[in-house]
């Protein structure tokens, strides 16, 4: 049994996605943001139910879609506890595994790329992030790499693996899909052969460009995919989207739109989390539905239509920043002029303390609060 693999060619990163075979449960493997829609339809497609997101580390070359993915399929994110990938769900340790219906899936503590990168085992396969890549490895200056632990992870723990065990790299530049531990052992040239005092000096000799997106990506990635931050003249602009609705703004442009009565502010979340986590005055309340059952939903539309019949732009309000999307997405549909509002609302944290909850709002810088 196979891995399905998913190249995402902006970045040249392969994602993953395994399952169990009875029960349909599923796990993906460092997906990215802008494959977000083309995941979610080959989970349709195979019937699969995701049940966990999982990082091989904290990436620099993309943003992951891994929290966005938690919210739209209802997982648990994963990562590895040395990343500081503080809003995983779980925070993984040497030799942990995650259950999926009869299957598991394994983590190795293989630290080099980064201070917390991890590689992961199921059945005769093993996911190597860019720990190892086909002919090559990652490279370890920065993020707390090291070119010493590296080899080591390589050498006396992947290397420990049965020769037959099939890699599959986190990215490949050249069209390749998998090696194998046997094949990378004999023929890798940054390190078959190679004793660690040469595998640091060829790493120290590379002298790589930075990573083009690394100020960005890593940033978000460290929340799961979920923070964008944007700052100084950005907080001002709408960020563009690929398709599908006007754009992302930040909780801030948002708020001076409805000040300025150029938008009107709509919250998607259902009644009882507006009930128990708290309201935002102003806001006219339309819950919008997870997925799968995002489909035709007349009372959402019936609602934002109401919600933009002045013809300003409608700023939508969610959770997580999750839902908003796709209520944005719908919107623009009906014609309308539909916003995403990054991050979310937590709540007040004051409210939610009298309840003995924690809570705390994610909408940085906003004056909006409960009364």
């Amino acid at each position: 049994m196979k891995p399905i693999q998913l190249f995402d060619t902006a970045s040249s990163t392969w994602t993953y996605v395994l399952f169990d075979q009875s029960s349909r449960d599923a796990v993906i493997i460092d997906p990215v943001d802008e494959q977000l829609e083309r995941d979610l339809a080959t989970l349709r497609e195979y019937g699969l139910r995701l049940v966990w997101a999982v990082e091989t580390h904290a990436h620099a070359d993309h943003i992951t879609s891994a929290g966005k993915l938690a919210e739209l399929a209802g997982a648990r994110t994963a990562a590895p506890h040395g990343c500081g990938i503080g809003t995983a769900g779980v925070q993984l340790q040497h030799g942990d595994c995650l259950p999926f219906g009869g299957e598991s899936l394994k983590a190795l503590h293989t630290p080099g790329h980064t201070a917390g990168s991890m590689s992961f085992v199921w059945r005769e396969h093993v996911f190597t992030g860019d720990t190892l890549l086909i002919n090559g490895c990652g490279r370890t200056d920065f993020q707390s790499g090291s070119a010493s632990d590296l080899y080591r992870s390589i050498t006396e723990v992947l290397f420990a693996l049965p020769d037959e065990t099939t890699v599959w790299p986190g990215h490949d530049y050249q069209g390749r899909t998998h090696s194998t531990i046997g094949q990378e052992k004999a023929v890798n040239p940054r390190i078959a052969g190679k004793s660690e005092a040469e595998f640091v000096a060829i790493m120290a000799a590379l002298d790589l460009p930075k990573p083009r997106r690394i100020d960005e990506a890593v940033p978000a990635n460290l929340m799961s995919g979920m923070r964008h931050d944007l700052d100084g003249a950005l907080l001002w602009q709408p960020r563009p989207v690929l398709a599908g609705y006007a754009g992302d703004v930040s909780p801030q442009l948002a708020w001076r739109w409805v000040q300025d009565g150029e938008a009107v502010l709509v919250d998607v979340r259902t009644d009882a989390e507006r009930e128990w986590v708290g309201f935002v005055p102003g806001a006219v309340a339309v819950a919008w539905k997870q997925w799968p059952g995002m489909t035709m939903n007349p009372v959402f539309d019936d609602g934002v239509r109401q919600a933009g019949a002045s013809g300003k732009k409608l700023v939508m309000l969610c959770r997580s920043g999750v839902r908003s999307i796709a209520a944005a997405k719908r919107a623009t549909e009906l014609g309308l002029e539909a916003y995403n509002i990054l991050e979310g609302f937590e709540g007040d944290p004051d409210s939610q303390a009298q309840r003995g909850r924690r809570g705390g709002w994610k909408l940085s810088g906003l004056p909006w609060r409960q009364n």
